[in-house]
């Protein structure tokens, strides 16, 4: 019976564990049935498709093109650096160069006797002057440059870029000016005036504000030719010289000389950077300049009161 019984166990579990663990053949035919997914490649992608790839592009963008307006700027400026240091020595500024020179001779041999026969007192009157003139011409160019990005006004703005040009172009004239000459202002030292007796770019020549002045009112003046900007520009610049000469800031030499350079450099900025599209004075200037390059017209050709084709 024992014998029996232990058969008959081992029988149902042989077939219980061929049942339940066994293969099954409708799993083999589903399995055969399935079609398998096609994989995904992010690479695959459009770039642009994410937000963060759209962003960084963006700002690859904007550092390109800010490393292009530098690069554009400090050429211009190498450029502009050039031409002003070669300018003395073009023919056609020896005249100028004859005028600048007899007078800053003159002037030299004259500062200690113009010094001293000056009026006394008054200094902080003189000082506050020449700041206020200094700065209320300095906000005013601001403010138009202002108006002119906000409100999209081409000759506004073109006015703005050569007033910045033209100070930076100043600096780098005054600063080794300043640094060669050394001088000293008036009441240091013994009084006379010494060259070569500073280290540094705060001294007597030539006369900084003066020479940054006349600068900023000259390209002014050049940009709006009417006749109440150029009187408004031109006084400022006036005030200035004569009140930090009367503050006993600077001898008289000095102030003729940052004068002098500060037209000079506000001219030729001008001149050689301007949109003739832009600024009628502009145009006008190049008209003539292309009329003196060429004495002899052809017949047929324009006359001054005809509109000359301009190319920039």
């Amino acid at each position: 019976m024992l014998r029996a019984f232990g058969t008959a166990l081992f029988s149902v579990s042989a077939v219980c564990q061929t049942v339940t663990f066994g293969p099954k053949p409708f799993l083999a035919e589903t399995d055969a049935s399935v079609v398998p997914m096609p994989s995904f490649d992010v690479s695959t992608l459009p770039p642009g498709t994410f937000g963060e790839d759209t962003v960084s592009s963006g700002v690859a963008q904007d550092r390109v093109q800010h490393k292009g307006v530098v690069s554009r700027s400090v050429k211009r400026t190498l450029e502009d650096q050039k031409e002003l240091y070669l300018a003395p020595f073009k023919p056609s500024n020896f005249k100028w160069d004859a005028l600048v020179l007899a007078g800053t001779a003159g002037l030299l041999v004259a500062d200690r006797h113009i010094e001293n026969n000056l009026p006394g007192g008054h200094y902080q009157f003189y000082q506050d002057s020449s700041n206020i003139a200094i700065g209320g011409l300095a906000a005013s160019l601001a403010g138009v440059w202002i108006y002119g990005i906000k409100g999209d006004h081409p000759h506004a703005k073109e006015f703005g870029y050569l007033e910045l040009e033209t100070l930076v172009n100043t600096f780098l004239i005054y600063a080794p000016m300043q640094l060669i000459a050394g001088r000293q202002r008036p009441g240091e030292g013994n009084g006379h005036g010494d060259f070569l007796r500073h280290s540094g770019i705060n001294t007597s020549f030539p006369g900084g504000h003066a020479m940054f002045t006349w600068a900023m009112a000259t390209v002014a003046a050049h940009e709006y030719p009417k006749p109440w900007v150029q009187a408004l520009a031109y006084t400022a610049a006036l005030t200035v010289t004569a009140s930090r000469f009367l503050a006993r800031d600077h001898w008289s030499s000095d102030m003729f000389v940052g004068s002098a350079l500060g037209i000079a450099i506000g001219t030729h900025i001008f001149h050689s950077r301007c949109d003739p599209e832009i600024s009628d004075s502009c145009r006008h200037h190049l008209r003539n300049f292309k009329m003196l390059d060429s004495p002899q017209p052809s017949r047929g050709a324009l006359t001054p009161t005809e509109d000359i084709p301009l190319v920039r």
